[in-house]
């Protein structure tokens, strides 16, 4: 089923991309200030994981926060990073480098979700 690009998931994704870090629920709601409603942003957000846009990572904190995918196919996401959580500035970003998943025979990923909270360059000085 095809599925309608419509403005306000082009908000929702130019708002994602033009962020140099990954966004919560409440992140989107507050910079769109009152031009999409809460229901749409998390209907927006989940079709975009699914479609292989946007990948979703639980938080330390239970939060979930999305970050955009490079090189993600619908369904089947391609990376294995690790994602940091800065516990002064609260800003949650994905690490370049892919984790080396060493894994018993037999064993195969469908899903990674490597999570770290510390401080970030900014906030460690």
């Amino acid at each position: 089923m095809n599925t309608r690009n419509t403005k306000t998931k082009g908000i929702i994704l130019d708002s994602l991309k033009e962020s140099k870090q990954a966004l919560s629920h409440e992140n989107l709601l507050a910079s769109l200030e009152g031009q999409v409603d809460r229901a749409t942003i998390y209907r927006v957000l989940n079709r975009f994981c699914d479609d292989g846009i946007a990948h979703r990572i639980v938080g330390d904190d239970g939060k979930q926060y999305f970050a955009i995918c490079i090189n993600c196919e619908k369904k089947k996401h391609h990376h294995n990073h690790f994602h940091f959580r800065c516990l002064s500035c609260g800003k949650v970003e994905c690490l370049a480098n892919e984790a080396d998943l060493n894994l018993p025979s037999g064993y195969r990923v469908a899903n990674f979700n490597g999570f770290i909270s510390g401080y970030c360059p900014s906030c460690s000085q």
